[in-house]
């Protein structure tokens, strides 16, 4: 992922919680979380999009 080792996800996960604070982790992840999902969403819209632009063009 990213080229990110697990020495590296540690590190980032602990510079998180000195920085935000345990109570605050959660909701970061979930607001992550939710982006990425979001993110995908639109991604599956736009290539399907495509694909119906690509059999409309196709049949003409």
């Amino acid at each position: 992922m990213f080229g990110l080792g697990p020495t590296e996800l540690i590190l980032i996960l602990v510079i998180a919680l000195v920085i935000f604070g345990p109570s605050k982790l959660p909701e970061i992840g979930q607001a992550i979380g939710n982006g990425v999902k979001e993110f995908k969403s639109a991604t599956k819209e736009i290539e399907n999009g495509v694909k119906s632009i690509e059999d409309t063009e196709d049949q003409s």
